[in-house]
């Protein structure tokens, strides 16, 4: 399982470099790795590759859309970061339910958005001083688009990769107990 946490924290980690920059709030590929990551982990390993990613920026690696340290964290888009730890865990605990149905996926998927906007709306309201209709209009309403595609995406490769995750995870934990 340790494998496949640290794939999944490189593959967020990778995806906040796939980006279109958009000022406080970059769109990034990062989602979609947080949306695969939940639905085929199991809730601690999910929190565990979010978690490992806050204390990776968090000590300076230049891993965040805005570097890496503290400051990053603390900054405009810290609370998406944060939803992102947030909304792993609850996605994947949500698509335990379910997890041979795009539909189902597609639900679980909207549950994790709205405790990413939630957290990292009320975050940049707060970090930039503003009224909320300016947070939603810079936090929210551009990402509508591109957010329903990476969900439409996850949910579909969510049940189709689910199968194959569960024979990779039987056989590394065949190997971490050979070890």
């Amino acid at each position: 399982m340790i494998m496949l946490i640290s794939l999944f924290t490189a593959l967020v980690a990778a995806g906040a470099f796939i980006r279109i920059p958009m000022f406080p709030v970059p769109m990034t590929l990062q989602t979609l790795f947080i949306f695969l990551a939940a639905l085929l982990l199991p809730p601690l390993s999910s929190f565990s590759s979010l978690l490992i990613y806050i204390v990776l920026g968090a000590i300076g690696l230049p891993i965040f859309t805005s570097g890496g340290g503290l400051a990053a964290l603390l900054g405009p888009t810290g609370g998406f970061i944060f939803g992102f730890m947030l909304s792993a865990p609850v996605g994947s605990l949500l698509a335990k339910k379910k997890r041979d149905s795009i539909l189902w996926n597609v639900v679980v998927l909207l549950v994790m958005e709205v405790v990413i906007y939630v957290v990292g709306i009320v975050w940049l309201k707060v970090k930039l001083d503003t009224t909320w209709t300016k947070a939603i209009a810079t936090g929210l309403t551009p990402f509508i688009v591109g957010d329903a595609v990476k969900i439409a995406c996850a949910a579909i490769c969510g049940k189709l990769l689910y199968p194959e995750t569960l024979k990779l995870r039987a056989k590394l934990d065949r190997r971490e107990k050979d070890e």
